[in-house]
């Protein structure tokens, strides 16, 4: 079984139902022009799989094995999150639920930085990276699941600054651009992001 006998089958789907991810994702898969259609799970009425995995690549083989059973077609699936050391890796693969309830931007936001106020020094800088770890799947018992990582370093800002992206983009800084995540636009973010690196890495597993 070769690593592209996919591109044959016509469909590819997308295992997220994040509207944020999804716009991203539909961006990046344009500018690539693959011989298939991205499908997002969604419109095969597919629900979110349940992650428990403990670890960000566990987490993407499940929800891509998910959407490959249900749909009979290969399946892509992120599984991403920010990763802040002086917190021990946290949020990391709890990222989407830090507050508790899946998706609220605001209240995640807000308790990541309830967490690290006590923690804050001076001036000292808190580091912090995003990760994205992309799973191929060619099918939903495929034993050799294709794996694509990006990592993002930053640092992570005392309040929200930016409009712009989703999730943690606010309070990400960095440091290189002096500017938020949440400040970029859509396309400087691609080049760049976690997400970028791991779709890149994705693009040259085709050549």
């Amino acid at each position: 079984m070769s690593s592209t006998d996919w591109l044959s089958q016509g469909t590819l789907v997308l295992a997220s139902n994040n509207k944020g991810k999804i716009a991203e994702f539909e961006k990046m898969f344009a500018d690539l022009k693959l011989p298939v259609e991205v499908i997002p799970q969604g419109k095969l009425n597919i629900e979110d799989a349940i992650e428990d995995g403990l670890s960000f690549v566990e987490n993407a083989i499940i929800k891509a094995r998910h959407a490959s059973k249900i749909s009979g077609k290969p399946a892509i699936a992120d599984d991403s999150g920010i990763c802040v050391p002086v917190l021990g890796g946290a949020p990391g693969i709890y990222s989407a639920r830090f507050a508790g309830e899946h998706g609220n931007d605001a209240a995640n936001n807000e308790k990541l930085l309830h967490k690290l106020k006590p923690l804050r020094k001076d001036d000292a800088p808190i580091e912090g990276m995003f990760v994205c770890v992309l799973a191929l799947v060619q099918h939903a018992e495929d034993p050799l699941p294709q794996i694509f990582q990006g990592i993002w370093q930053g640092e992570i800002l005392e309040k929200a600054r930016g409009e712009n992206g989703f999730g943690y983009d606010p309070l990400f800084w960095l440091p290189e651009l002096n500017i938020s995540s949440a400040e970029l636009s859509k396309e400087e973010k691609n080049k760049i992001s976690h997400r970028g690196q791991a779709m890149k890495l994705f693009k040259d597993s085709l050549k």
